[in-house]
């Protein structure tokens, strides 16, 4: 099984279009020869029309092509009439996508006013419980009739009208029935999403694209490999588009780096016609972002350089996260190789720079300078020895290839030698000859450290695109962190927002963090309603979640343990949840 045709050539997936709307009259074509679509999603209350459409003009005045609005209930589907109608008359012709839940009636309704319908197969005719189930077969299969007698209206509705549809799993919200048979893992969510394409394709609709979300860039990856692997197995009549986001990012630096890796080392690879960049902020911020990732793949990969094609035999499996196992090697006073955590080296100029101003406490701090180690700089192009395992090793500088290329293949050609020797990662083999803007360099790194890292590549890191020394230093240590590979302080998983959001999202999260930021290690989620709750935060150990109309709900891991708290206690409540578990220290004294 192949996800992409080459892993050191540039070539874009080839897929069928998938039309949205009227393209003649401001719809867009997902897919095809067209470039990458860019959406985003409104936040407002969708039975609040005038806001609806005053945020879907900001958006397209910022370059958003496609518009999401969420649509739990019958009465919000049928007012995206009104909302449309809006739209249009102010000579606002953008496709609008309803985003659906729960609610299959609600779907049949919504699919007579817009352009699209987002499903979720995990809940669109399932409620989660969290049961644990052993299916027969034959109950298995009736389950699966079930759930397609559900689905079909939609699809033969969509099919009639000329809609689209997006099959959209999520990490965590997996139906019992996939979970029981697959485990909440990325063959699960693939599964389910094939599930509902092979519905779809029974009444011969063939308009819809795929997503597979997670908050964790890895998870994610691994999702969209897979399922483009699968589809590459079931046959070329099987090319359907994927539109790619890495779910509950968060926001500011944290929210961009996860995005970044995830839909950047995808974009990367050629795979993924249509984005969002999820962040907790005000959803016209999302389109720059996208803006400014999709600009910087041309630079990070290559058309040709003459490498063999490659679909397999490579020595990691693409499909499945395990970091490459490597020797151990002296890295200043640590080790890095050998499972030993991914160190974080600098340049002296770097280290001249922020030594100075580092208290001894601190967690973010240079673990080696980089002129002072005993690196030995390779061409992977063509022959090189190495003296042993211990070896420290780099591409070079001066190497003429992209980082991500040059080093994904330093790694086949170690491999090929029988090598482990511990690598390196630079986020570029040439130093910018003047400074990246910090949104773009924090952009480029991100990618090219984050993708080798998603690929288990790399045991030391080297930033250079931030020319800001601080910065540079304070990316690395976001870069591990977001990739999972380093834990040095808080981990947030927030929502976007969206009219189903019974709180304020951006308050809230600033008020969590105000109180838990030093609590190094620990993940807590913030979901907005019940949607993005107990399954959609997947591996958090704390979760705050909207119940109700100011009530809270608070979680261990994915399940409810505290109900209906009152808003305005909510945030100390979740700290007392926090020290009751035993995961709370006190923040230092500066």
């Amino acid at each position: 099984m192949r996800y992409c045709d080459s892993f050191f050539e540039y070539r874009r997936r080839a897929t069928r279009e998938v039309v949205v709307g009227d393209p003649a009259r401001g719809g867009t074509i997902i897919g095809g020869d067209s470039p990458v679509v860019v959406q985003s999603m409104i936040t407002c209350d969708t039975m609040d029309t005038a806001a609806c459409i005053r945020e879907t003009l900001a958006l397209v005045e910022v370059g958003c092509q496609i518009v999401r609005i969420t649509a739990p209930t019958v009465k919000d589907a049928a007012n995206l009439e009104m909302i449309v109608a809006g739209l249009r008359a102010r000579g606002c012709h953008v496709p609008i996508v309803a985003d659906i839940h729960f609610k299959p009636e609600a779907a049949i309704e919504a699919v007579k006013w817009v352009e699209k319908v987002r499903v979720n197969p995990g809940n669109y005719a399932d409620k989660k419980k969290f049961a644990v189930k052993e299916y027969s077969d034959a109950e298995y299969e009736a389950e699966v009739r079930r759930v397609e007698d559900a689905f079909a209206p939609l699809v033969i509705e969509a099919k009639r009208l000329g809609r689209a549809l997006r099959i959209g799993t999520n990490h965590g919200s997996l139906s019992d029935r996939i979970m029981n048979r697959w485990g909440d893992s990325p063959a699960g969510m693939v599964e389910s999403a094939l599930e509902f394409a092979r519905f779809c394709r029974r009444h011969d609709f063939h308009n819809f694209v795929f997503s597979m979300k997670s908050s964790n860039p890895k998870v994610m990856i691994e999702c969209y490999r897979l399922l483009v692997g699968r589809l590459e197995e079931l046959g070329p009549d099987w090319n359907y588009p994927v539109h790619l986001g890495v779910t509950e990012a968060g926001e500011g630096e944290d929210g961009r780096i996860k995005s970044a890796i995830g839909i950047g080392a995808l974009l990367c690879d050629g795979i993924g016609e249509t984005i969002r960049v999820s962040l907790t902020e005000d959803s016209p911020r999302e389109i720059p972002v996208c803006r400014d990732l999709l600009a910087q793949v041309p630079s990070l990969t290559t058309a040709a350089i003459g490498i063999p094609v490659v679909g397999s035999g490579l020595p990691w499996n693409p499909f499945e996260f395990a970091r490459r196992e490597s020797a151990a090697a002296d890295f200043g006073a640590l080790k890095c190789g050998a499972g030993n955590l991914v160190r974080v080296a600098v340049t002296r100029a770097t280290f001249d720079s922020v030594a100075p101003k580092i208290s001894a406490r601190a967690d973010v701090r240079p673990e080696a300078i980089y002129e002072d180690l005993n690196v030995q700089e390779i061409d992977p192009r063509g022959e090189f020895t190495v003296a042993c395992d211990s070896q420290l090793v780099t591409v070079r500088d001066d190497v003429p290839l992209p980082a991500i290329t040059a080093f994904r293949l330093l790694a086949v050609r170690l491999s090929e030698q029988g090598r482990r020797n511990p690598i390196l990662l630079k986020d570029c083999l040439e130093v910018p000859s003047s400074p990246w803007p910090s949104d773009v360099a924090l952009l480029r790194s991100s990618v090219v450290i984050g993708s080798l890292l998603a690929d288990g590549v790399g045991d030391a890191i080297l930033v250079r695109n931030e020319s800001v020394a601080g910065m540079s230093l304070r990316l690395a240590f976001n870069v591990l962190q977001a990739a999972g590979c380093r834990s040095f302080k808080t981990d947030y998983v927030a929502c976007p927002s969206c009219g189903r959001t019974l709180f304020n999202l951006q308050t809230v999260t600033a008020q969590i963090k105000a109180r838990t930021e030093h609590l190094k290690g620990v993940k807590i989620a913030i979901m907005g309603c019940i949607v993005n709750g107990p399954g959609e935060m997947a591996d958090a150990d704390f979760g705050y979640v909207g119940g109700a109309p100011g009530k809270i709900n608070l979680y261990v891991g994915k399940n409810a343990v505290k109900f209906n708290i009152p808003e305005d206690q909510a945030v100390e409540r979740l700290v007392d949840l926090i020290q009751e578990h035993g995961k709370w220290v006190d923040a230092a004294t500066p």
